[in-house]
């Protein structure tokens, strides 16, 4: 079963949440979050994205990064801008924009559960990104942000978090730039919550497996230093955010290829009998929409027919009937000829690439669903890389863990 734990969060006050809240790490660019921290000296992107904060060219994985990343924390948390509870709690946090809202508990889980198979993953990692996020972490003796886990719905998770809502307003309520409202409440009679989620036998990774790995390594490291066992230090929990898969919203991650000749997009057309369409998006999953010269296309993917989940996911036909035969992408992950866009970017964003010249070609997919994802993680198998994009995101800066 699984275990949380309350924690000391270190939250912005809340007259000066505005100024440090920011996307979390990995929705931008260096040059995307060199934009955003400009003139924003205490914008949280300066721990999560330091670069922002040393010469172009300084390389991603230098050690100056990360030991930049660990003073410009130190700075934010020492300064008026901060301040930690006296006393571990949970912490409710609600995310809502126009047409969706979820509510989900902010505490930490288990590296334990994680190693023991009770934090379930869907996606490989790899290697030089959990180097980077394990470096980040120890050098900077905190997780500066939190994973996105799911569970199946739980009555009891429920009552507690609507017993916590009703009785106060929010410690802090903020609005990001996208208009998505970020509302977050302190409960520090903590046992109860406990109890309620030692009765759920499995947490999803919805977003953060790096994070997670990287929390496991950190731990690992710093109990053969301290010679402790596990679960008696800080560093052996780490933060995340709870959501009941009810309230999940993924949305498609679409894909550019770069370099798409002629030859290849009319095999491509033949080969899956593709027709023109006004669509732009498809209607069911199985079905893909293609730009191309300023066209859309509309393809009906094949059908898989190896055993297994994740045969059947959209994104494991699409690499096995076109990136694989017909632009010859074998490993996604490392290709350099295609790229991938987050589905809040919309189709627009796909025209824009191929009308720039930035790409030749684009894939409108249809969204991966919260049951493919339990289904898949259960059978033990590994999605495709970019097979899920949640949205809303969380905001970075909100809620601190230290060790």
């Amino acid at each position: 079963m699984a275990t949380i734990q309350p924690f000391k969060g270190w939250l912005p006050k809340p007259d000066q949440v505005d100024q440090v809240a920011c996307p979390p790490y990995d929705v931008m660019s260096t040059k995307e979050a060199r934009q955003l921290a400009e003139n924003k000296p205490t914008s949280f992107l300066h721990v999560v994205r330091p670069e922002v904060d040393l010469p172009d060219g300084t390389p991603y994985y230098d050690d100056a990064v990360y030991q930049k990343g660990a003073a410009n924390l130190k700075n934010l948390l020492s300064s008026d801008l901060y301040s930690q509870d006296e006393k571990p709690a949970v912490y409710i946090y609600q995310l809502e924009d126009d047409s969706h809202t979820q509510t989900g508990v902010f505490t930490c889980a288990s590296v334990q559960d994680y190693n023991n198979d009770v934090i379930l993953k869907h996606e490989l990692t790899r290697p030089d990104k959990e180097n980077d996020r394990t470096k980040h972490i120890q050098t900077q003796q905190a997780h500066a942000e939190p994973v996105m886990l799911t569970y199946k719905d739980s009555e009891d998770v429920a009552f507690q978090v609507e017993k916590t809502i009703a009785t106060d307003p929010p410690f802090i309520e903020h609005t990001d730039a996208r208009g998505v409202t970020h509302k977050i409440w302190k409960q520090f009679t903590t046992v109860e919550f406990v109890k309620a989620f030692s009765k759920i036998e499995k947490f999803y990774i919805a977003d953060g497996h790096h994070r997670c790995k990287s929390a496991s390594r950190v731990s690992e490291n710093l109990r053969e230093r301290d010679r402790s066992f596990p679960g008696e230090a800080e560093y052996d929990y780490f933060p995340v955010v709870l959501f009941p898969m009810s309230q999940m919203n993924i949305l498609p991650y679409n894909r550019v290829i770069i370099h798409a000749r002629k030859n290849q997009a009319e095999d491509l057309f033949n080969r899956l009998s593709a027709v023109k369409t006004d669509r732009k998006t498809p209607e069911k999953k199985g079905d893909i929409c293609v730009y191309f010269k300023n066209e859309w296309y509309s393809i009906t993917l094949p059908e898989a027919k190896e055993k297994g989940v994740v045969s059947g996911l959209d994104a494991a036909r699409l690499q096995r009937f076109i990136l694989g035969p017909v632009f010859d992408i074998h490993d996604p992950r490392t290709n350099t000829n295609i790229e991938f866009v987050g589905g809040i970017r919309g189709t627009d964003e796909l025209e824009n690439r191929v009308d720039s010249g930035e790409a030749d070609l684009a894939i409108s997919m249809y969204p991966t669903s919260i049951e493919e994802l339990v289904d898949v993680s259960d059978a033990g198998e590994l999605m495709p890389p970019k097979s899920t994009w949640f949205e809303p995101k969380l905001q970075s800066g909100m809620i601190v863990h230290t060790f």
